[in-house]
């Protein structure tokens, strides 16, 4: 095998890996919340997400965001905050698989982001493939067997997570080359902390100690994902990477079947189907001589 495909054999494998530990944290969340309130889950993430990004960044030399970058990571740290509050509160109601494929519809949005915040043009085909995308979210919620009002504002809830972890997702772009994933990473997680922190205040008691332990269990997952994903996504094509961000929705089948009993519908596959289709079709490389988009498929919400 040259070394070429070795490399981006490594890569795959990495995000395949990270996408897998993101979908241990999501299971993590799911049950956590259910016990104690989307709320508590969130911000015990965070709390356990600030202390390893600590540890990490004391090992690493405190590094830290270039200048000017400081502004910027704490408006996605912001964003974070109410992406993962949303995200969290929503598997809560909603099984894994179908919240996981509403924020799918994410991705599609980056581009129009991207427009507005990097200046980058918008292509037809964005256009029409987020039109496909949105497609593919109304057959996934109409095949919801309970329209109550607290599960139809669960999924607008998952679709919010979504498109807020897309403008994230462009924030992230335009920093990461000069900030580094350490200090970015300490940052995501100490701004929703703070934010969040006024759950202290409401929340009825502690958690008992196993369900600390899972917080902390849930933070390291989270940064043990995001960090996989990072460098595998520095080696591998934005269509590569799109393709493999699907490979979350038979974790979260798996997860929330074995888990809390949950049921994939039919029409959950269907949409997620469509929704890949789109994302597929907006991340095909430009034609020779078109100026190639920066805005590359982010993955899915990474809480």
């Amino acid at each position: 095998m040259s070394s070429g495909n070795s490399k981006r054999l490594s890569a795959i494998l990495l995000v395949l890996a990270g996408i897998g530990a993101l979908c241990v944290l999501d299971a993590f969340a799911k049950y956590l919340a259910l016990r104690h309130g989307a709320g508590v889950a969130t911000f015990g993430r965070y709390v356990a997400g600030t202390i390893i990004g600590l540890m990490v960044w004391q090992w690493q030399g405190r590094p830290w965001v270039a200048p000017g970058g400081l502004k910027p990571n704490l408006v996605r740290g912001t964003l974070v905050a109410v992406m993962a509050l949303a995200f969290f509160w929503s598997i809560s109601i909603l099984p894994m698989a179908l919240v996981l494929t509403l924020t799918f519809v994410g991705p599609l949005a980056v581009p129009f982001m991207a427009a507005l915040y990097l200046k980058e043009p918008v292509q037809p085909r964005y256009v029409a493939a987020g039109a496909m995308g949105f497609v593919g979210v109304l057959v996934t919620v109409g095949g919801m067997p309970d329209l109550a009002a607290g599960q139809l504002l669960a999924a607008a809830a998952a679709l919010a997570a979504g498109l807020i972890y897309g403008a994230s997702a462009v924030i992230l772009r335009s920093r990461a080359a000069a900030d580094g994933a350490t200090a970015i990473t300490l940052i995501a997680a100490v701004v929703p902390m703070l934010w969040l922190s006024p759950v202290l205040f409401t929340a009825p008691a502690l958690p008992p100690l196993v369900d600390l332990g899972l917080m902390m269990a849930m933070g390291l997952a989270g940064n043990v994902g995001v960090q996989l994903c990072a460098r595998g996504y520095v080696h591998l094509q934005a269509q590569v990477s799109a393709v493999l961000e699907y490979s979350a929705l038979p974790w979260a089948a798996l997860f929330g079947w074995l888990l809390f009993d949950e049921a994939v519908a039919p029409t959950t596959l269907l949409g997620a189907a469509i929704i890949a289709g789109a994302c597929l079709w907006a991340s095909r490389a430009p034609r020779a001589g078109a100026a190639a988009p920066v805005s590359a498929l982010p993955p899915a919400p990474v809480p």
